[in-house]
């Protein structure tokens, strides 16, 4: 609880002077005026400045084909940037009642009630599982608790959150616009274990056992009896990549798409591009 009022002072203290220059129309209506800071149900509530919002579905190459959950929407401001800048359809889940409602107001004030939806509820508790890309700014302890349920999302699901990380989970991109930073992230597909390869054309065949935190994996390759570190090993949602050197001292690339226990993709050596599959066993 300390360590919480704590990080709510420090964020209250941190975004007021910002804030506190916007004019009161955007922060409000006649009916509800939210205040910088007002407590919420796990947070208080300081809105993220619009050209941080614009960077921040920018950097998760938000598209119309886009399906984006703003998890504690407030006043709706970037659900609505997602539809009205972006063509997508958005969610925005709000606890605090007057907020949602606000929120409702404010998407029919910008033309967007087609594209965007707000629900008034918990996003412990609401499904958010078919996002294409997860907005939040939330608290560093909630982050946390959020991680588990973001991990199982689809692979290659985009995440971004303003000013707070995700713990051990490093970022893939950090932003940063006027002095404000936000965390961008893609949804790794789990590769970890060992996986047997084979050329398609029956000419080439690897043993490639893989390590896996997060979306940093390592891990070797055995080619006829031979172990070969990886170099530049990455995944990044379904796909996965690396480089190693073969055992006639060649350099090779392989470039594969993973669908659960199986990977398709190519490898590459020289001018030469060879199909391979893969199993996981």
């Amino acid at each position: 609880m300390i360590r919480r009022r704590l990080l709510t002072s420090l964020l209250i203290a941190f975004f007021a002077p910002l804030l506190a220059a916007q004019s009161s129309p955007q922060l409000g209506d006649e009916v509800y005026r939210p205040s910088v800071g007002q407590p919420g149900k796990d947070v208080v509530w300081v809105p993220t400045p619009d050209a941080l919002v614009t960077r921040m579905l920018q950097a998760a190459k938000t598209t119309d084909k886009d399906l984006v959950y703003d998890l504690g929407a407030g006043d709706g401001k970037i659900p609505i940037a997602a539809a009205k800048q972006f063509g997508a359809t958005a969610v925005g889940i709000e606890y605090n009642a007057e907020m949602a409602a606000l929120a409702k107001r404010n998407v029919e004030r910008a033309g967007v009630a087609g594209k965007v939806t707000i629900i008034e509820g918990d996003i412990f508790k609401e499904d958010f599982s078919k996002a294409t890309v997860v907005t939040m700014y939330l608290l560093p302890d909630l982050n946390l608790k959020l991680r588990p349920l973001l991990l199982k999302m689809k692979p290659g699901t985009r995440l971004v959150s303003h000013q707070f990380t995700m713990g051990e989970w490093e970022p893939d991109e950090t932003l940063q616009i006027e002095s404000r930073d936000a965390y961008f992230w893609i949804v790794p597909t789990d590769v970890s274990g060992h996986w047997a390869l084979k050329e398609d054309r029956g000419g080439w065949q690897g043993e490639l056992n893989l390590t896996q935190r997060f979306q940093r994996i390592g891990g070797t390759l055995t080619i006829r009896g031979k172990m070969q570190p990886l170099l530049g090993a990455y995944v990044s949602g379904n796909d996965l990549g690396f480089t190693y050197i073969d055992p006639d001292h060649g350099l090779r690339n392989l470039r594969a798409t993973v669908n659960g226990k199986t990977l398709a993709g190519s490898l590459r050596f020289g001018g030469y591009l060879n199909s391979i599959t893969g199993e996981r066993r």
